[in-house]
């Protein structure tokens, strides 16, 4: 199902971008050619409002679905899994909202994470997508350990610490070889911003995988608001 989901939400671009009708005064200068590259918009230092925006500027954007949501597994345990069924009470019943949590990046310095809710899955993941395209940042890269000191682009320059709601989240710098040493979900986020090794250290109720995700992100905005001081 995620799998599935994943590709849906993948193909949905190219045809948001034959439909698009730009609102906005960056949107127009996207669509006529006057800003073609995804840093000149992020310099401007304005808010992406349309997710077209960056469907056009970088194309080649991945996402990965963040395990929020849990099932009754088959030996009695819980099962991850990446939507999240709510259920509020109305006069005429039930009402169930699925709930989705989506990071995108494209493996190299951009990276953004999104929420989305629908009565639909589907709907709920691609609300998520276009979310976190519109939350997308820059992240720095470097090599701040001190056991490597290749100068390539692999690792976070500095130690730098994020967070949301109780968990705090701590990214070290790691030499070449070491890998990303943390959770599976974090390491999805890690991967799509381009990093290859990093140290993590996480505190705090990290089964909230949302507020999990949302330090790292808090950590990786902290290095790029560094950046351009």
């Amino acid at each position: 199902m995620a799998g599935r989901n994943r590709q849906e939400a993948e193909a949905k671009p190219n045809l948001a971008l034959e439909n698009w009708v730009p609102k906005t005064e960056l949107g127009k200068s996207v669509f006529n050619g006057m800003i073609t590259n995804i840093d000149d918009v992020l310099n401007l230092g304005k808010p992406i409002r349309e997710f077209e925006i960056v469907d056009k500027l970088v194309p080649d954007l991945k996402n990965e679905l963040i395990l929020i949501g849990g099932r009754t597994g088959k030996g009695g345990g819980i099962m991850r899994i990446p939507i999240r069924i709510t259920a509020a009470m109305h006069k005429s019943g039930r009402r169930f909202t699925a709930g989705s949590f989506v990071v995108v990046g494209n493996e190299n310095g951009l990276v953004g994470i999104g929420q989305g809710h629908a009565k639909e899955a589907r709907d709920a993941i691609n609300n998520a997508v276009n979310r976190a395209k519109v939350n997308i940042i820059r992240i720095k890269r470097g090599c701040g350990s001190w056991e490597c000191e290749c100068g390539t682009e692999h690792s976070v320059p500095y130690k730098v610490m994020g967070k949301a709601g109780s968990v705090r989240v701590q990214l070290l710098p790691a030499p070449k070889g070491v890998g990303l040493v943390a959770d599976d979900q974090t390491k999805k986020i890690l991967k799509l911003a381009g990093f290859k090794d990093v140290w993590v250290n996480a505190l705090g109720n990290t089964g909230m995988r949302i507020n999990l995700i949302s330090a790292v992100f808090d950590a990786l905005k902290k290095l790029y608001v560094y950046e351009r001081q």
